[in-house]
């Protein structure tokens, strides 16, 4: 059992220790301002009193106390914003939906300090956290276990009964069994319950087209951006190829993620993974927001209208060389639709993407309504969001990219059986491209 900061031992460290929720509003609602419903107290003020506090900062969510420890909530949806601090506890609350970075950037802190770290959850599917915990069974510095209803008797097998005729009502009986399984019985097997794209995935990974891939020399290498500044900034690298049945076949090589870097780095990544895939760049397409401006970089020209203005992204992106389109504007759904619309083409080599990207694609879901009950018409926004926007783009983007077809063969001009040297049938890209020079009539 780990210690009390409120309420120091005489073996207790005193040091900080975070709670961490995925995302930091969430935190708020959820751990700060939450009131129990049995008591109708605060449920900070029931687990750390006043009279144990020293200093209470609501603006940062932290609890000083008399003891010299601290205490406070955080959120993992930005992981860089936490770096620096010397935790020596962390309480990972929900792990399956925080943002899987954040323990990347945490762990060797606690390494350095001799610190623990809990991590709660149930599952959402096989992700970073059922990873984790299968990791965790086997390696003996880590302590783990799966606590079911069965174990804990939370609730009777009446009451369960009843959770199963209210879920059935809602989502149907496969899906109420699903998310019983998921969050009464810990199944990681159990259906990602308002996945966008989870069947689209599925039929990827039986179709065996998340795979490694190697690029196809002769076509261009696009990016497709989500664009974030203290979020984080996601970029797709993809190519258009020729396809079957008149459709053309998207490669997807690549993902980068990254937060609190301008766009000039994000600019050199992308010359550089292009260099080193030995491809020739593309375009890179931007969502409706490219026309934002970059806070940090500035109109420096004295003779220019806009002269001490931010620069739009946009004009950054070519100024560092880049070659930004902007998407069509869409709605979010549209978008949606159209991811779903052009997976069955995709081809993802998931070795060259960001640990999470592909994960994201699976995760990113709809919103659940506890009040209405049912599944909202929004994407519930978590560390998986970032990754389904930028994909978002490329899908929209897939839709302008030309793309040219290799050339047929010529075909001999045959007289008789024999055919005339030096001759050949005119293919239709001759035959185009002989229209498009000869002048047109004017018609009366």
């Amino acid at each position: 059992m780990h210690p009390d900061p409120s309420n120091p031992s005489p073996n207790m460290r005193i040091g900080n220790y975070w709670h961490c929720l995925p995302e930091y509003t969430q935190a708020r609602k959820a751990i700060w301002t939450a009131i129990n419903p049995h008591s109708g107290k605060l449920r900070i003020d029931e687990a750390f009193p006043h009279e144990l506090r020293e200093n209470t900062r609501n603006d940062d969510m932290s609890i000083t106390f008399k003891s010299g420890a601290s205490w406070r909530v955080v959120g993992s949806d930005n992981p860089n914003s936490l770096v620096g601090a010397t935790p020596f506890g962390i309480v990972f609350s929900e792990w399956a939906l925080s943002n899987p970075s954040s323990w990347g950037y945490l762990q060797p802190m606690l390494l350095e300090n001799g610190g623990w770290a809990d991590f709660i959850t149930t599952p959402r599917g096989k992700n970073h956290a059922h990873d984790m915990h299968t990791a965790a069974k086997i390696n003996k510095n880590w302590f783990c276990e799966t606590l079911t209803i069965d174990d804990t008797g939370m609730i009777s097998p009446e009451q369960l009964a009843e959770v199963r005729v209210d879920y059935t009502a809602l989502y149907g009986a496969d899906a109420a069994e699903a998310l019983i399984q998921q969050e009464y019985y810990c199944s990681a097997d159990a259906a990602i319950l308002g996945a966008y794209w989870g069947k689209e995935l599925a039929q990827a990974t039986r179709e065996g087209r998340i795979r490694p891939l190697e690029p196809i020399k002769g076509y261009p290498l696009h990016t497709a951006w989500d664009l974030g500044i203290r979020d984080s900034n996601v970029i797709w690298f993809f190519q258009v190829v020729p396809g079957t049945k008149g459709y053309s076949h998207v490669l997807v090589l690549g993902c980068y993620a990254a937060s609190n870097y301008g766009i000039g780095h994000h600019a050199e990544v992308v010359k550089e993974y292009a260099a080193r895939l030995g491809l020739q760049r593309g375009d890179d397409y931007v969502p409706h927001d490219g026309r934002q401006r970059e806070m940090g970089v500035w109109n420096n020209n004295p003779l220019d209208p806009k002269y001490g203005e931010a620069k739009q992204r946009i004009e950054v992106m070519i100024e560092c060389g880049l070659n930004p389109k902007k998407v069509m504007d869409h709605a979010l759904m549209d978008g949606i639709s159209a991811v779903r619309q052009i997976l069955p083409r995709c081809y993802i080599d998931e070795s060259r993407c960001n640990d999470n990207a592909v994960e994201g694609l699976r995760q990113y879901q709809t919103e659940w309504d506890d009040e209405k009950k049912i599944f909202s018409d929004k994407p519930l926004h978590n560390w998986a969001s970032h990754y389904a926007d930028g994909f978002r783009t490329l899908a929209m983007a897939v839709k302008s990219v030309d793309i040219e077809y290799p050339r047929q063969p010529d075909r001999a001009l045959v007289v008789g059986s024999q055919p005339v040297p030096g001759m050949q049938l005119p293919t239709y890209a001759d035959l185009a491209d002989l229209a498009d020079r000869e002048p047109r009539r004017q018609r009366i």
